[in-house]
């Protein structure tokens, strides 16, 4: 098989981060190197061709992610100028965006593996920059977005660790009812 050209390489690579960054959300940085070429369509021996190291791959995942939410191609988008804040709500803490990590929030899809030491101190600026982005997006007059972050994320979380159950959309209804009573 011959050389590829620079533009497809670039593709590939552009390619391989953006499915890095939907399996990393839907699976955690647990997916191997091998499961994450198959997906992107390439052989495993073309990572090395374009990453130092899967440590690497997950840093640009990372901020690939945090662009998705910046620039709305997350279907779950919670932006100032999206819908009503109690419509930024209801789409974040819905059971399409629980059962979506895939597409959904980096925030409550990468903490845990960004908190354990995943990629290097680069993915750890990126999510820390992420997660103030979006604070300042859930801010209101009253509250700097942190707290409202937290609840979000957090009920995400639970909500998703609890799918299948009763509680998993109790949880997300909490959150919702906790959140849009102070608007």
């Amino acid at each position: 098989m011959g050389r590829v050209s620079q533009a497809q390489a670039r593709e590939n690579r552009q390619r391989v981060v953006e499915t890095a960054a939907r399996l990393f959300r839907e699976q955690g940085a647990q997916v191997s190197v091998a499961e994450l070429m198959k997906a992107a369509g390439l052989t495993h021996g073309a990572f090395y061709k374009q990453f130092a190291s899967k440590e690497a791959l997950f840093d640009e995942a990372t901020a690939q992610a945090f662009e998705a939410v910046v620039h709305g191609a997350d279907r779950h988008r919670v932006a100032p100028d999206a819908a009503s804040p109690k419509e930024q709500i209801d789409a974040y803490l819905s059971a399409e965006h629980r059962d979506d990590s895939a597409e959904g929030c980096p925030v409550a899809a990468l903490a845990v593996d960004v908190a354990r030491g995943q990629g290097g101190p680069a993915a750890r600026d990126r999510f820390s920059e992420g997660v103030a982005e979006f604070a300042r997006r859930v801010a209101t007059d009253e509250d700097d977005g942190l707290s409202r972050l937290s609840t979000m994320v957090g009920a995400l979380i639970l909500s998703r660790a609890t799918q299948g159950t009763p509680i998993s959309e109790e949880i997300l209804s909490a959150a919702r009812a906790t959140l849009t009573a102070v608007d």
